[in-house]
Protein backbone atom coordinates (compact mmCIF):
# COMPACT_ATOMS: atom_id res chain seq x y z
CA UNK A 1 0.00 0.00 0.00
CA UNK A 2 2.55 2.49 0.71
CA UNK A 3 4.55 1.61 -2.39
CA UNK A 4 1.33 2.47 -4.52
CA UNK A 5 0.96 6.18 -2.51
CA UNK A 6 4.73 6.84 -2.83
CA UNK A 7 4.29 5.60 -6.63
CA UNK A 8 0.94 7.48 -6.99
CA UNK A 9 2.85 10.92 -5.19
CA UNK A 10 5.83 10.55 -7.64
CA UNK A 11 3.57 9.93 -11.17
CA UNK A 12 1.38 13.35 -9.61
CA UNK A 13 4.46 15.46 -9.20
CA UNK A 14 5.72 14.18 -12.67
CA UNK A 15 2.71 15.46 -14.55
CA UNK A 16 2.25 19.00 -11.89
CA UNK A 17 -0.74 17.99 -10.46
CA UNK A 18 1.21 17.70 -7.45
CA UNK A 19 0.19 21.15 -5.62
CA UNK A 20 1.21 20.65 -1.86
CA UNK A 21 3.27 17.62 -0.77
CA UNK A 22 3.16 16.99 2.48
CA UNK A 23 4.73 14.37 5.28
CA UNK A 24 5.29 13.91 9.05
CA UNK A 25 8.84 14.62 10.78
CA UNK A 26 9.94 13.62 13.94
CA UNK A 27 10.81 16.55 16.65
CA UNK A 28 11.74 16.43 20.48
CA UNK A 29 8.58 17.70 21.07
CA UNK A 30 6.54 15.26 18.85
CA UNK A 31 5.99 15.07 15.37
CA UNK A 32 5.98 17.80 12.89
CA UNK A 33 3.96 18.17 9.51
CA UNK A 34 5.99 19.65 6.83
CA UNK A 35 4.32 20.98 3.73
CA UNK A 36 5.94 22.06 0.43
CA UNK A 37 4.89 23.53 -2.60
CA UNK A 38 6.95 23.68 -6.15
CA UNK A 39 8.47 27.08 -4.69
CA UNK A 40 9.50 25.76 -1.43
CA UNK A 41 8.51 25.08 2.14
CA UNK A 42 5.29 26.28 2.88
CA UNK A 43 4.04 24.96 6.41
CA UNK A 44 5.51 23.18 9.53
CA UNK A 45 2.64 22.26 12.02
CA UNK A 46 3.79 21.93 15.13
CA UNK A 47 2.90 19.03 17.49
CA UNK A 48 0.03 21.00 19.31
CA UNK A 49 -0.97 21.96 16.39
CA UNK A 50 -4.26 19.91 15.03
CA UNK A 51 -2.72 18.10 11.51
CA UNK A 52 -5.82 17.45 9.75
CA UNK A 53 -7.08 21.59 10.23
CA UNK A 54 -3.46 22.28 8.61
CA UNK A 55 -4.03 20.13 5.93
CA UNK A 56 -7.33 21.89 5.14
CA UNK A 57 -6.08 25.18 5.40
CA UNK A 58 -3.30 24.42 2.62
CA UNK A 59 -6.15 23.07 0.81
CA UNK A 60 -8.21 26.10 0.91
CA UNK A 61 -5.64 28.88 0.78
CA UNK A 62 -3.01 27.01 -1.54
CA UNK A 63 -4.54 24.34 -3.60
CA UNK A 64 -6.85 21.06 -3.27
CA UNK A 65 -4.43 19.26 -5.04
CA UNK A 66 -2.53 18.16 -1.55
CA UNK A 67 -1.05 14.60 -1.22
CA UNK A 68 1.33 12.71 1.55
CA UNK A 69 4.67 13.04 -0.74
CA UNK A 70 7.51 12.25 1.83
CA UNK A 71 10.85 12.80 -0.93
CA UNK A 72 10.08 16.26 -1.66
CA UNK A 73 10.90 16.88 2.41
CA UNK A 74 13.86 14.75 2.82
CA UNK A 75 16.34 17.87 2.75
CA UNK A 76 13.61 19.82 5.03
CA UNK A 77 13.31 16.80 7.33
CA UNK A 78 17.16 16.25 7.33
CA UNK A 79 18.38 19.97 8.20
CA UNK A 80 15.13 19.49 11.21
CA UNK A 81 17.26 16.79 12.37
CA UNK A 82 20.84 18.40 12.29
CA UNK A 83 18.98 21.42 13.66
CA UNK A 84 17.57 19.65 16.41
CA UNK A 85 20.79 17.46 17.46
CA UNK A 86 22.79 21.02 17.79
CA UNK A 87 24.70 20.43 14.48
CA UNK A 88 22.92 22.97 12.17
CA UNK A 89 23.13 26.57 12.79
CA UNK A 90 21.26 27.75 9.49
CA UNK A 91 18.69 26.39 7.46
CA UNK A 92 19.39 26.37 3.56
CA UNK A 93 15.65 25.62 2.30
CA UNK A 94 13.79 27.49 -0.28
CA UNK A 95 10.31 28.72 1.28
CA UNK A 96 7.30 29.57 0.01
CA UNK A 97 5.70 32.93 1.66
CA UNK A 98 2.33 32.55 0.46
CA UNK A 99 0.36 32.41 3.89
CA UNK A 100 1.90 35.31 5.07
CA UNK A 101 1.45 38.90 3.67
CA UNK A 102 1.92 42.43 3.92
CA UNK A 103 3.82 43.28 6.72
CA UNK A 104 2.91 40.02 8.92
CA UNK A 105 5.40 38.70 5.73
CA UNK A 106 8.31 41.44 6.08
CA UNK A 107 8.33 40.53 9.93
CA UNK A 108 8.42 37.04 9.14
CA UNK A 109 11.49 37.53 6.17
CA UNK A 110 13.09 39.51 9.44
CA UNK A 111 13.09 37.30 11.58
CA UNK A 112 14.59 34.57 9.25
CA UNK A 113 17.46 36.78 9.26
CA UNK A 114 17.81 36.52 12.99
CA UNK A 115 20.81 34.23 13.96
CA UNK A 116 21.67 31.13 15.57
CA UNK A 117 22.09 31.90 19.44
CA UNK A 118 20.77 35.86 19.05
CA UNK A 119 17.01 37.28 19.90
CA UNK A 120 15.62 40.39 19.04
CA UNK A 121 12.23 42.26 20.46
CA UNK A 122 8.81 42.56 19.35
CA UNK A 123 10.00 46.19 19.06
CA UNK A 124 12.85 45.60 16.15
CA UNK A 125 11.10 43.12 14.10
CA UNK A 126 8.17 45.96 14.05
CA UNK A 127 10.94 48.20 12.82
CA UNK A 128 12.19 45.85 10.16
CA UNK A 129 8.40 45.03 9.21
CA UNK A 130 8.56 48.88 8.43
CA UNK A 131 6.23 50.27 11.58
CA UNK A 132 7.80 50.67 15.03
CA UNK A 133 4.60 51.39 16.48
CA UNK A 134 2.96 47.88 15.63
CA UNK A 135 4.67 45.81 18.32
CA UNK A 136 1.62 43.95 18.80
CA UNK A 137 0.73 43.30 15.36
CA UNK A 138 4.76 42.25 14.61
CA UNK A 139 3.84 39.43 17.81
CA UNK A 140 0.66 38.67 15.91
CA UNK A 141 3.21 37.75 12.78
CA UNK A 142 5.03 35.90 15.06
CA UNK A 143 1.89 33.95 16.03
CA UNK A 144 0.94 33.17 12.66
CA UNK A 145 4.42 32.16 11.79
CA UNK A 146 3.20 29.38 9.24
CA UNK A 147 6.82 28.30 8.86
CA UNK A 148 8.40 27.88 12.76
CA UNK A 149 12.34 26.29 13.66
CA UNK A 150 12.88 27.21 10.07
CA UNK A 151 11.59 30.98 10.20
CA UNK A 152 12.86 31.39 14.11
CA UNK A 153 9.95 33.20 15.53
CA UNK A 154 11.33 31.61 18.90
CA UNK A 155 14.10 33.76 18.71
CA UNK A 156 11.93 36.80 19.33
CA UNK A 157 11.53 37.68 22.69
CA UNK A 158 9.74 40.78 24.69
CA UNK A 159 11.69 44.39 24.98
CA UNK A 160 11.98 43.45 28.32
CA UNK A 161 13.97 40.15 28.00
CA UNK A 162 10.77 37.91 28.78
CA UNK A 163 9.96 35.16 26.64
CA UNK A 164 6.41 36.03 25.29
CA UNK A 165 4.44 33.73 23.52
CA UNK A 166 5.15 30.50 21.17
CA UNK A 167 2.82 28.78 19.19
CA UNK A 168 4.57 25.38 20.24
CA UNK A 169 3.90 26.80 23.94
CA UNK A 170 6.75 28.20 26.46
CA UNK A 171 8.05 25.34 27.32
CA UNK A 172 9.23 24.32 23.81
CA UNK A 173 10.28 28.03 23.12
CA UNK A 174 12.46 27.65 26.41
CA UNK A 175 14.03 24.40 25.02
CA UNK A 176 14.75 25.71 22.10
CA UNK A 177 16.52 28.55 22.78
CA UNK A 178 18.67 26.33 25.62
CA UNK A 179 19.68 24.43 22.38
CA UNK A 180 20.59 27.39 20.41
CA UNK A 181 22.55 28.55 24.16
CA UNK A 182 20.22 31.17 24.49
CA UNK A 183 19.17 30.35 27.96
CA UNK A 184 20.87 28.45 30.51
CA UNK A 185 20.47 24.83 30.65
Amino acid sequence: MKASLNRLAARASEEGLLDVAYTTADSPFGPLLLATTPKGLVRIGLPNQDAGELLVDLATRVSPRVLEAPAPLDEARRELDLYFEGKLTEFDLPLDWRLSKDFRRRVLRAIAHIPYGQTRSYTQMATSGGNERAVRAAGTACGSNPIPLVVPCHRVLRSGGGLGGYGGGLPMKEELLRLEGVLDG
